[in-house]
């Protein structure tokens, strides 16, 4: 019986091979990541009932667009008084991205100790909709799990044959988190962070299917962004002209800062490699990257931690940022 995994790692083999010859090709231009215009807030610190905490804070979240048009987000709200890892879910609905103070809806899911979860133990959703049906894609403190949803709206968690929804893991103690889905090339990447060792780097595993997933792959560490526990927090990935952007947290709040690495290969950002990958870094946290009617706009937590923001995005070509660039210098001059 051929395993799995390494089906998938011959898949992507195939690919890195067709990678390599193509680097004798002239190769996409670099694009620059760029906040555009002013934040707009959609979210700020909910009333969680019994639950609520004067030290809760609104962390890693998702944002997506329902089966009936109206916009989601989901964030995991920490410091609250659910017990355990004091961790939850709450969600926010709103009619247009665009729209300010989206309406708070309520606590949309706690951990399911029933299904081998953590008790208040939920970390960083992430929602794709794939074959007319919405996959969530969560922490559950040691585990990346998954659940699914017919509206966008109400998710059921997918429970594997061992009656828990825990998919895969880097290790018990090792606090694998903050999934994200993508595809590339028609295969499912999962992106995560974890810290074996209490060392972080950013994992990606691949799936045809959503369930069952290759073994792991170390697709970024260390570098400039450190390589301590909560280095390689957060990590989303966007496609943007042939090219990979992996978006990687190092701070949260005051001071926020993500780097943003490049690559021709969905499995590369480098491993100690900055001069290769490194791009660039935004003051933002968690950042989410969306595609909405041909537009790209970044969501991120608010620096006091109190909210979840939204501001359009831009893509710059190397000539727009050496312009720019050579003006803030003329300007730094005078």
């Amino acid at each position: 019986m051929i395993h799995r995994g390494a089906v998938l790692l011959l898949l992507h083999t195939v690919l890195t091979f067709r990678l390599d010859a193509s680097e004798e090709a002239p190769q996409p231009p670099v694009f620059h990541p760029a906040i555009e215009g002013q934040w707009w807030p959609v979210s700020g610190d909910p009333d969680l009932g019994p639950y609520t905490t004067e030290k809760q804070q609104p962390v890693d979240f998702a944002v997506w667009q329902a089966a009936d048009g109206t916009w989601q987000l989901w964030s995991c709200i920490r410091h609250t008084g659910c017990g355990g890892h004091t961790r939850l879910f709450y969600r926010w609905e709103g009619q247009r991205l665009t729209d300010r103070d989206w309406k708070p809806i309520g606590i949309a899911q706690q951990a399911r100790t029933d299904l081998g979860e953590s008790l208040g133990g939920l970390q960083a959703p992430h929602v794709v909709r794939w074959r007319g049906k919405f996959y969530m894609a969560y922490g559950d403190w040691e585990h990346i799990c998954l659940s699914q949803s017919d509206d966008g709206k109400q998710f059921t968690p997918i429970v594997g044959p061992d009656g828990k929804t825990g998919m895969f893991t880097e290790g018990l103690g090792c606090n694998t988190r903050d999934a994200m889905l993508l595809d590339a090339g028609g295969l499912w990447h999962c992106y995560y962070t974890a810290f074996p060792n209490q060392q972080g780097a950013v994992f990606c595993r691949i799936s045809r299917d959503l369930r069952s997933w290759g073994d792991s792959v170390t697709v970024a560490f260390g570098g400039r962004t450190g390589t301590n526990a909560f280095s390689a927090e957060c990590p989303h990935v966007a496609k943007f002209s042939g090219r990979y952007y992996l978006f990687r947290t190092q701070r949260y709040g005051t001071g926020m800062h993500t780097s943003i690495y490049h690559s021709i290969d969905p499995l590369m950002f480098g491993i100690n490699q900055d001069d290769r990958y490194y791009l660039t870094a935004l003051p933002v946290a968690a950042p989410e990257i969306i595609l909405h009617e041909g537009k790209h706009y970044i969501a991120s937590l608010m620096g006091s931690l109190k909210g979840i923001q939204i501001a359009r995005l831009e893509w710059r070509a190397p000539s727009e940022v050496e312009t720019a660039n050579a003006a803030e210098a003329e300007r730094v001059k005078r």
